[in-house]
């Protein structure tokens, strides 16, 4: 398993340097990840840094708390992609969500889907799985699997509980073969990860990931 190619190594803190990202993307250089997963204002950082190579550069919108106005999400999308951002990791509305409020959901993916799809970019949706009921975590998959996102996402690492092998499984149960699974949220060694990535995972969000990529020489 090359467990870098599954990986968005992550720093979203709100107390990031520029230090902090030019060792993010040189390390991300280095092991080869997916993805950096940085702060809006250190995508067009972020994009100097990887330069030509590989590594895509991912950013959030509505984050961490996703309650932002549709109105915001579309500014901050439309930024970011000005910006040179590849992958967009929206918050989905968590209060909309734990009300019920599917219609509200629905606009509001149509409304920003459209924008990155003209840009020909990558969305993943974050529904903070960790706070939601089983039935709430099966709607969202059903709303966004007929959108066709790219990916749904477990969480922002924010609230109290992240990923999950069982919110992982359960997703792919409840998703179309085309919507992929991006975990993230307390992922901290290589055994957690792999178990992930069986789970369904296509993508992991992390911040630990050179300690993980270390573990993998002795736990291969």
């Amino acid at each position: 398993m090359q467990i870098n190619r599954y990986i968005d190594h992550t720093i979203l803190k709100p107390t990031t340097t520029l230090d902090d990202i030019k060792t993010l993307c040189m390390e991300a250089v280095e092991y080869d990840f997916a993805a950096v997963c940085v702060p809006p204002p250190f995508v067009q950082l972020a994009r100097t840094f990887t330069g030509s190579t590989s590594v895509k550069v991912a950013t959030v919108v509505g984050f961490p708390f996703g309650y932002s106005a549709i109105e915001a999400k579309v500014a901050e999308t439309v930024l970011a992609i000005v910006d040179g951002a590849d992958e967009l990791d929206m918050v989905a509305n968590l209060i909309a969500i734990r009300n019920q409020d599917w219609d509200y959901l629905e606009k509001e993916i149509a409304t920003i889907l459209p924008l990155i799809r003209n840009k020909q970019k990558v969305i993943k949706v974050i529904i903070e799985s960790g706070i939601l009921l089983e039935e709430e975590i099966i709607k969202c998959c059903e709303l966004y699997g007929r959108y066709a996102v790219d990916f749904v996402k477990t969480s922002t690492g924010y609230a109290e509980k992240g990923a999950t092998v069982a919110a992982v499984q359960l997703m792919r149960q409840h998703l179309p073969p085309n919507v992929q699974i991006k975990a993230s949220g307390g992922i901290r060694n290589f055994a957690f990860a792999r178990e992930l990535v069986a789970a369904g995972a296509n993508r992991l969000g992390c911040s630990s990931s050179v300690a993980i990529m270390k573990e993998t020489n002795t736990s291969l």
